[in-house]
């Protein structure tokens, strides 16, 4: 008598599955602002801490393992900040670059030199250190989940990006969606977020991680390959309605990237039909999704494309002020002014020809900004990063198509895109592109060795 196949075990998620759930959701809601004032910070941070605590008394011990590297340069980057915060004497704070105005201010006033830490602006700094606590829960959360809940992981990610998606949409039809727990602006599509810039970003890796999904573990897509398309369209119209000039490159490079990693997946699915069907395959999903797109453009709904051919005041103060930002480098390196302060730090040294209603919050070009902050330190840790990142993904892109490197491929294309998003922007200082840059790093971090599949079928195949 034929052996009737066993049902799939119901999926229980632990308690560490939950609250990381629980937290990308509040994170999602609530952290989409970089800023230290938004009412979101205090919401997000304090899920982080709350989720940390429940962690630590009733949940699973993490293991670490193979995502060591992401925790030894998130200690870093909190050892960084928290070494610009201790005091020093005034003979050593006064032999660091760039100090003299503060030196002068106490002399001014007849006072003696006070002990000053390594920071000019200590407060953006104890922000900054603060800030990182949402990251590590997600890293610590994650190391605590069982390999079948690492596996759903995907998904919940793709769903989060969809909710937002669907928010920017709203913002789109017209709809006076205000998120008060960020400083959005009224008007603009962002989503959940309070940049479109970062808004943008996150649709682009919805873009990588839809056809990821679709094809994870080696399955046979099914239902998912239409979902998985679908997603893929909205996201992809989505970015040329947010007036993002920045999404579009990400988004194109995105949907590049998507479909090299699931090229092997999808000859699977076709199985063996004739040669010519799979670049027809692949000839129709660019069509169809080139064809959206130029309706897009027709119906004047492309708002990024027609932003291309526009004059933006914040763009034209940023490229003005990029010869003072290199200046402030040279003045404060290898020290660095500290951690956050930027905006502050560049009152000090902003000509008068910059002076207007507009201002400058950030660098909006990370990379730059942490050379001004951090200094050879900083320098140094980026370094130790980008050198990581790319022997991980060298070692991912070459290991071959198997089902086990779908993540490590899809965490080395998500970290390049923030990269490449961190040029133009500040995407990484937002604790929900914080939270992805910590699952891109753990995806990345797997072993992509092949290893023997079970030679029992699993509980849900036919023997």
């Amino acid at each position: 008598m034929a052996m009737q196949p066993r049902p799939a075990p119901l999926f229980r998620p632990g308690i560490s599955f939950l609250l990381l759930v629980v937290l990308l959701g509040l994170v999602l809601i609530a952290g989409g602002a970089s800023r230290a004032d938004v009412a979101g910070q205090v919401i997000v941070r304090s899920a982080a801490w709350t989720a940390l605590i429940v962690a630590i008394l009733a949940g699973s011990r993490p293991s670490f393992g193979q995502s060591r590297p992401v925790l030894i340069f998130l200690f870093a980057a909190c050892a960084l900040a928290l070494l610009q915060l201790v005091p020093l004497p005034p003979a050593v704070w006064q032999a660091l670059p760039g100090r003299a105005a503060l030196s002068e201010a106490a002399a001014a006033s007849g006072q003696p030199q006070p002990w000053r830490p390594w920071s000019i602006v200590p407060g953006a700094t104890v922000n900054a250190a603060a800030s990182l606590i949402v990251p590590f829960v997600v890293l610590v959360l994650v190391a605590s989940l069982t390999e079948r809940e690492k596996l759903w992981l995907p998904g919940f990610v793709l769903g989060l990006i969809a909710a937002t998606t669907l928010v920017g949409l709203l913002q789109f039809s017209g709809v006076g969606f205000n998120n008060l727990l960020v400083n959005d602006t009224p008007g603009q599509v962002s989503g959940t977020f309070a940049n479109r810039n970062h808004f943008a970003l996150f649709l682009a890796i919805g873009c990588m991680l839809a056809p990821v999904w679709a094809f994870l573990e080696g399955r046979q897509p099914h239902w998912r390959g239409p979902v998985a398309f679908g997603l893929v369209l909205l996201f992809t119209l989505t970015i040329l309605a947010s007036g993002s000039r920045a999404g579009m490159v990400l988004g194109l490079l995105a949907l590049v990237l998507g479909l090299i990693m699931v090229r092997r997946g999808i000859r699977r699915s076709i199985g063996r039909s004739p040669r010519w069907v799979f670049p027809a395959l692949i000839a129709g999903i660019v069509g169809a999704v080139a064809i959206f797109v130029l309706i897009s453009i027709a119906a004047d709904r492309a708002v990024s494309i027609d932003r291309v051919l526009e004059l933006d005041a914040g763009q034209d103060l940023r490229r003005r002020a990029l010869p003072t930002i290199l200046e402030m480098i040279r003045l404060y390196f290898p020290a660095g002014s500290g951690l956050g302060g930027f905006d502050q730090v560049f009152r000090m040294h902003e000509p008068f020809d910059l002076l207007s209603l507009l201002y400058l919050n950030h660098a909006h070009n990370d990379l730059l900004e942490i050379v001004l902050d951090t200094g050879l330190p900083g320098v140094l840790l980026l370094a130790a990063v980008l050198l990581w990142w790319a022997w991980a993904s060298v070692r991912a892109w070459r290991a071959g198509s198997g089902a086990s490197h779908a993540l490590p491929k899809l965490g080395s294309a998500m970290l390049l895109l923030v990269m490449i998003a961190s040029i133009l922007d500040y995407p990484a200082r937002t604790p929900m592109i914080m939270a992805m840059i910590i699952l891109a790093g753990i995806w990345l971090s797997d072993r992509v060795d092949e290893r023997p599949g079970p030679a029992l079928p699993r509980s849900a195949q036919d023997l």
